[in-house]
């Protein structure tokens, strides 16, 4: 409780500019500093463990471990839809772990959108917003991709898998 009303604090006192700007708790009780992928396209998708796109997290995991050395996906577990993400953090890491061989980083879960909007999605969605995708995230699954630079390329649709041709183009 704590460590989030620090990270509160930080965010409200200083509004970020980048995705650099940013770090998170992880499910694993350490930090994820975007900072660290400075160089490499990040993919931030917001996650649940009892929805019908959670099959995603084995394609996701998939698109990490081929493109590992330019790519690096975050997942953000969030229970804004339909109450489809209900477990503590550490159940949602044995879930991940266990269900998906989940190795890419999975930060503590927040909420994605709404008045208590973390806010590393209040500026993933201004971004988007300055773009033309008016509420991106409709739904779990809903991934921003960024360039290496770590400015919004495209906002993909929950429904469309990540090893779909649609994501893949970006990478390639």
């Amino acid at each position: 409780m704590i460590r989030l009303l620090l990270l509160s604090f930080l965010f409200t006192s200083h509004t970020a500019t980048s995705i650099y700007d940013f770090k998170v708790p992880s499910l694993d009780g350490k930090t994820i500093n975007f900072a660290d992928y400075k160089g490499k396209m990040i993919m931030i998708v917001n996650t649940a463990s009892k929805c019908g796109n959670t099959p995603q997290y084995a394609e996701l995991e998939k698109l990490y471990r081929l493109y590992k050395n330019k790519l690096v996906i975050v997942g953000f577990p969030a229970n804004n839809f339909n109450q489809q993400e209900p477990g503590t953090n550490s159940e949602i890491q044995e879930f991940c772990q266990k269900n998906y061989g989940v190795t890419f980083p999975m930060a503590e879960k927040v909420s994605v959108k709404g008045d208590d909007i973390h806010p590393l999605f209040k500026f993933l969605t201004d971004e988007a917003a300055k773009k033309g995708f008016t509420d991106p995230v409709k739904w779990n699954f809903t991934k921003f991709l960024l360039d290496e630079k770590g400015n919004l390329v495209t906002v993909i649709h929950n429904k469309v898998t990540p090893m779909s041709p649609e994501v893949i183009k970006y990478l390639n």
